[in-house]
């Protein structure tokens, strides 16, 4: 199957689709409703599911030379840091799934695949165009921009986020429910950080009330914290809130010495904190000549790392759907088929994950990590998972 595809988004998703996409034949134009082609944001984590497809575009070495491969997942307690449990991230990860795990900046991650999709297609991505619907027929469909501007294709992703306009045409209007969470968002020098400090794995700190991830990034030259705390203070969900540092350090008191010298040493007028609400998964995604990718599929909450791993896994698969049949409907049909499950379970293991980060009680989180694996369950069938070479059925 040839033909041109519309993407309405130039995320992580869109780009790595794109890429995917053009790489397999097809022409492809992506349309952002920013001016400026960027991303927000900090740290972001690449399992070996996802680096799988960086090496499939020729990016993965770029990526090793920005980013930081942790060499354990560690769950510790919120005060006293006592180790509950450690799983191996670094060689034994790649030894089980052929592909590295690594930490990254958001920005140097969209960069990296803003420049590697523009290389292969200079005009590809057009800015400040945002999308205000789309319309189809048997033979195309037709995206619209609230420029006036009309674009044809054969198929439309919608890789446009939380707020989709694609999804809610599909779909309709999906409730958003708050999770009772504000995620704190911190960037830290490591020159500001007494040495030694933390090791560089992932490090997660959970306590009554919430938990604070920890891992660094850009080499090892900064570090980034995310602290989630449980409020009935509920702002916008937007990573580009500013709040008041002194409100962050109340949120934390009590917390582990490490985690009030990154609240301490960073800077205290570049505090975020994001709302973050739930959305229940659906099984619809597509019409005859659109469907939807990453978090206008599947928003997930961020307990899990896997995120924008999920829309680089939906990318190459629908890439692989589109070149195995004879006709859009038939590809989205097995692109469906292939991805709802799968992102369905990681959006509910990432729910049930806050659950866990926040027992309440020291006693019931040591009992709790006695009797489960964490490593062995996410190897099992998590990380295992190739997108380049998974049966699609």
């Amino acid at each position: 199957m040839s033909g041109k595809i519309i993407i309405a988004g130039a995320g992580l998703g869109g780009l790595a689709a794109a890429s995917c996409l053009m790489k397999a034949g097809f022409d492809v134009e992506i349309y952002e409703q920013s001016p400026v082609l960027g991303e927000v944001g900090a740290g972001i984590q690449i399992s070996a599911n996802a680096f799988h497809v960086m090496r499939h575009l020729e990016v993965g070495d770029q990526l090793l030379k920005v980013g930081v491969r942790p060499g354990a997942y560690v769950f510790r307690l919120h005060d006293t840091g006592e180790e509950l449990q450690r799983f191996d991230l670094a060689a034994d990860h790649e030894r089980k799934h052929g592909a590295p795990y690594v930490q990254l900046h958001r920005a140097d991650f969209h960069e990296i695949l803003a420049n590697r999709a523009q290389a292969m297609k200079p005009d590809l991505i057009r800015l400040d165009h945002r999308l205000t619907g789309f319309t189809e027929t048997a033979d195309y469909v037709e995206a619209r921009f609230h420029n006036g501007h009309v674009a044809r294709g054969d198929l439309l992703i919608g890789a446009d986020g939380l707020k989709s306009v694609v999804r809610k045409q599909i779909v309709g209007e999906t409730p958003a429910t708050y999770t009772g969470d504000g995620a704190w968002r911190v960037i830290v020098p490591v020159e500001k950080l007494p040495k030694p400090f933390l090791e560089p794995v992932m490090s997660v700190f959970m306590g009554p009330g919430g938990h604070a991830v920890c891992y660094y990034l850009r080499a090892g030259s900064i570090l980034n914290f995310v602290g989630i705390i449980e409020t009935d203070d509920v702002r916008e969900e937007s990573w580009t809130l500013k709040m008041p540092w002194e409100k962050l350090k109340a949120d934390f008191a009590g917390w582990h010495p490490a985690i009030q010298t990154i609240i301490d040493s960073g800077d205290h007028d570049q505090c975020f904190r994001w709302s973050l609400h739930n959305r229940p998964p659906i099984r619809n995604w597509s019409t005859r000549r659109a469907t939807l990718l990453g978090d206008s599929a599947h928003p997930t909450l961020p307990y899990l790392a896997q995120g924008a791993v999920m829309a680089i896994e939906d990318g190459a698969v629908l890439t692989r759907a589109l070149t195995m049949t004879g006709s859009i409907d038939d590809a989205l049909k097995l692109y469906e088929r292939n991805r709802v499950d799968r992102t369905a379970r990681i959006v509910e293991q990432s729910t049930f994950n806050r659950k866990l980060f926040h027992l309440p009680s020291v006693q019931a989180m040591r009992d709790e990590f006695a009797k489960r694996n964490e490593g062995e369950d996410r190897n099992k069938w998590l990380y295992s998972y190739n997108p380049l070479t998974v049966d699609l059925v």
